[in-house]
């Protein structure tokens, strides 16, 4: 059986639960893992997405802010959530399914947003930005991606040049900064993580999936940024068989500024 993951930020799972229901109905991924659900655990919209098959909930979720969840047609073997920079919001899940006769974790990650102020001596979002993907590279590597693995989420950080609308005007915007990219490509490299999307995508053509509110006509201006990522590790990277990201979805009715991206997996 193929496996296939797809990623959201939602912006609110109560407030687009419609969006996400048919979202499921048309793709139908094994897996989907949301972020900034802005509710608490209690409050998450289960039933709905039961109905559709996702029987499988696993939810880390918090009043008002952040929050993650995974939803999955797959059984969990296990669960698990995990704090950052000595902050304990909700910004990390993780399970493991059993694909292909073996296990494999899933990761799913909102990375702070950072603020606006690129410079963490006076923005201490901006240093809470910095710290956390700081322990993400000391924590995703060795053991951790020397298993079949996949990384997964919003995680607020356009790596590369073809990855935001102007490279030149966004280099001192928080998530295009140099110590931000450098900082995500740490991570990367130092777990031999596999950039999905880009295994598909040349470097060369740009890329996005989030757009401002504040644009008047988003899909004229164009002006985004690749903000959500799918990464795999060494030993599932001989599966990858394609990706897809769902540009639309942005233009629906009362969108999320983020669009889901799809990962499928060979057998």
């Amino acid at each position: 059986m193929t496996l296939s993951i797809a990623t959201w930020n939602i912006n609110s799972v109560r407030l687009r639960i419609d969006l996400v229901r048919d979202f499921l109905e048309r793709w139908r991924p094994d897996v989907l893992c949301l972020q900034e659900i802005k509710c608490r655990d209690d409050q998450f919209p289960a039933a709905p997405l039961r109905a559709l098959g996702y029987v499988h909930q696993v939810v880390h979720g918090q009043k008002g802010y952040h929050g993650v969840a995974i939803v999955s047609k797959r059984p969990f073997v296990e669960t698990s959530r995990r704090y950052f920079y000595g902050i304990e919001d909700a910004r990390h899940i993780a399970v493991v399914v059993d694909d292909r006769g073996g296990p494999v974790t899933l990761h799913n990650f909102y990375v702070p947003a950072g603020g606006d102020e690129p410079d963490p001596a006076i923005n201490p979002k901006f240093a809470h930005k910095l710290g956390f993907i700081a322990e993400m590279r000391d924590w995703l590597t060795g053991p951790e991606t020397d298993r079949p693995a996949i990384l997964v989420g919003d995680l607020n950080i356009a790596p590369y040049e073809t990855d935001v609308w102007s490279h030149r005007q966004l280099l001192n915007v928080v998530s295009h900064t140099p110590v931000e990219t450098e900082g995500l490509e740490a991570i990367r490299i130092a777990g031999g993580w596999i950039d999905a999307v880009r295994r598909f995508v040349p470097i060369e053509e740009k890329l996005y999936t989030w757009w401002s509110y504040r644009a008047q006509d988003w899909a004229a201006s164009d002006r985004g940024r690749r903000l959500d990522h799918i990464w795999v590790t060494p030993p599932l990277g001989p599966r990858l068989a394609g990706i897809e990201v769902v540009r639309a979805a942005r233009g629906w009715q009362r969108p999320s500024d983020h669009v889901p991206v799809i990962a499928t997996l060979s057998a």
